[in-house]
C-alpha cells in the first residue's frame, strides 16, 4: 500500500494543538521538518501540505497561520531525500504559467518528488482576496480541466537533453528541443514555453480531490493520485470500483492513478486508553468551531438546528461535494443528531476516524486494502509530533511484517514510489525525439 501524511496546521483534529505535548505553532521550521524526519523515518511516499487562501481566524484558527506550502515544500526539499513533497495550488485562484513553473522548479530542487494538488478551492470566500466572484461548482471545474491541461502541455514544453551546455562549441540551448505552446482556449491565452527544462520526473505527480461527478472525471484523465472521503467500507469499494472503471476511457489502466483515503488513527496501547485519547482531544472541541466547521462542509449555517435532532436529508452543497456526501451518507445510516455530527466534525473535519491498538488499526487499514476500497492511505495525524510518532513507530512495523508496505525505499523519485512510468512527452514523440 501507499502512505501519505497529511500535514494541516498543528495536527488534523480541529483542537490537536491543545494536546499535552503537541506543537502549538505551524509557524517553525524545526517542527515541520521533524515531520518531514518522521515521514521518511516510516518510509512514507508523499508529505502532503494542505491550504487555504483564506483566514479562518474566528472559525478555526489553528489552521489559519501558515506558511505558503511551495515556500515551505522547498525548505524541506534540502533538508529530506525520498519523501514525496506534495502541495495545494489553486486552478481559481492561480495562472498556468505561475503554477507550472512553481511545481517544476520544486521537482528539480528535490530531484523528482514534486507533487501538485490541483484544486478548485471550494470556499467562497477566498474571492474577497483576489476582487472576484467566487464561480459555482461547475463552472470553476471547467477551468479547472483547461488549466490542468496548459500546466500539463509547458512542462512537455522541454525536451530531455535540451540543455547542452557544452563548452566547446559556445551552444547552451538546442532549440529544436524547446517549443512554445501556443494554448489559446475559452479561459487562456498561454505561450510558452517555462522557463526551466523538463523535470526530473518528466511530469511533476498530480493530485486531486475531487468526488463530484465533473470532478471524478478530471480524475480520471488526468490524475495520478486521488486523496478520498470516506466513512464507510462498501460505500468505499462502490467509489473505488467507479473511479477505476472511468479510466479505460481514457486509456489509462488501474495501477495508473492511486487511490488514498484520509484517515485518523487515534492510537493506544489498548482500546480503552485510545478512546481516552480521543475523548481529551474531543474535549477540547467547541460549539464555535465545530459550528463553523460543519457549515462549511455543508454549505448551510447549521447553528440553529436542535442538537438532538435527527440530521434531515440535505442537497449537496456548491462547495466540496466530497464532505457532505459522505458525512450525510453516514448521518443517514446511523440515525445519528446534529450533536453527532457536530462530534465528527470536530474530530477530523468530516474525515474517518478509526480508534484503537495498534494491531486494531493494522487490521482495519489491511481489511480495506485488500477489499479493493483503497491503495493506501492519507494519514491525518490529530497532532503533532506524538500522533504522527504513534503511527510510524508502532502501526507501520505491522504493515511491513505482514507484508503490506515497504521496508525502505526502492528509487528516489515519487513516481518511482508510486509505481508509475516516467511520462512520455507528448510535444516531442520519441521519434521526433531519437
Amino acid at each position: 500500500m501507499h502512505l501519505g501524511v497529511f500535514v494541516l496546521g498543528t495536527g488534523n483534529h480541529i483542537a490537536g494543538w491543545r494536546y499535552p505535548g503537541a506543537a502549538d505553532s505551524f509557524q517553525s521550521l524545526p517542527v515541520i521538518q521533524e515531520i518531514a524526519r518522521t515521514a521518511e523515518r516510516g518510509k512514507f511516499d508523499l508529505l502532503f501540505l494542505g491550504d487555504s487562501l483564506v483566514a479562518g481566524v474566528n472559525d478555526h484558527p489553528s489552521f489559519t497561520v501558515r506558511f505558503e506550502p511551495l515556500t515551505m515544500l522547498a525548505a524541506l526539499a534540502a533538508t529530506t531525500t525520498h519523501v514525496g513533497l506534495g502541495a495545494t495550488s489553486s486552478t481559481t485562484y492561480g495562472e498556468p504559467f505561475l503554477v507550472a513553473r512553481a511545481f517544476a522548479s520544486l521537482d528539480h530542487l528535490s530531484g523528482g518528488r514534486a507533487a501538485w494538488n490541483a484544486v478548485t478551492s471550494s470556499g467562497a470566500k477566498a474571492a474577497a482576496n483576489f476582487g472576484r466572484e467566487h464561480p459555482r461548482h461547475d463552472a470553476r471545474y471547467e477551468v479547472a480541466e483547461e488549466f490542468v491541461d496548459v500546466v500539463r502541455g509547458l512542462w512537455d514544453c522541454w525536451d530531455d537533453g535540451a540543455i547542452l551546455a557544452d563548452r566547446e562549441t559556445g551552444q547552451y540551448i538546442d532549440g529544436s528541443k524547446v517549443r512554445s505552446l501556443d494554448h489559446e482556449g475559452r479561459f487562456f491565452k498561454v505561450k510558452g514555453p517555462l522557463n526551466i527544462g523538463r523535470t526530473p520526473q518528466g511530469q511533476p505527480i498530480i493530485l486531486q480531490a475531487g468526488s463530484s461527478d465533473v470532478g471524478l472525471a478530471l480524475a480520471a484523465r488526468t490524475a495520478d493520485v486521488v486523496f478520498s472521503v470516506v466513512q464507510d467500507l462498501e460505500e468505499a469499494k462502490l467509489a473505488y470500483r467507479a473511479l477505476k472503471d472511468r479510466l479505460p476511457g481514457y486509456g489509462r489502466k488501474d495501477s495508473d492513478i492511486a487511490v488514498l483515503p484520509g484517515v485518523m488513527p487515534v492510537i493506544g496501547a489498548t482500546d480503552a486508553e485510545a478512546r481516552e485519547k480521543l475523548n481529551t482531544l474531543q474535549s477540547f472541541v467547541t460549539g464555535g468551531n465545530a459550528h463553523s466547521m460543519l457549515a462549511n462542509r455543508l454549505g448551510i449555517d447549521v447553528s440553529g438546528f436542535p442538537p438532538d435532532d435527527l440530521v434531515p436529508d440535505l442537497p449537496l452543497p456548491d462547495t466540496s461535494h466530497g464532505f457532505a456526501r459522505a458525512m450525510l451518507a453516514k448521518a443517514k445510516r446511523e440515525n445519528m443528531t446534529w450533536r453527532d455530527l457536530l462530534n465528527l466534525t470536530g474530530a477530523a473535519r468530516g474525515h474517518w476516524v478509526i480508534c484503537g491498538t495498534p494491531v486494531a488499526i493494522a487490521d482495519t487499514l489491511e481489511e480495506w486494502f485488500r477489499a479493493e476500497a483503497a491503495d493506501g492511505f492519507n494519514i491525518l495525524p490529530p497532532y503533532f509530533p506524538g500522533g504522527f510518532d504513534d503511527f510510524v513507530d508502532q502501526v507501520v512495523p505491522i504493515l511491513q511484517e505482514r507484508g503490506l508496505f515497504r521496508r525502505d525505499y526502492t528509487g528516489t523519485t515519487l513516481r518511482e514510489h508510486l509505481g508509475l512510468e516516467r511520462p512520455a512527452n507528448r510535444l516531442f514523440p520519441p521519434a521526433a525525439s531519437g
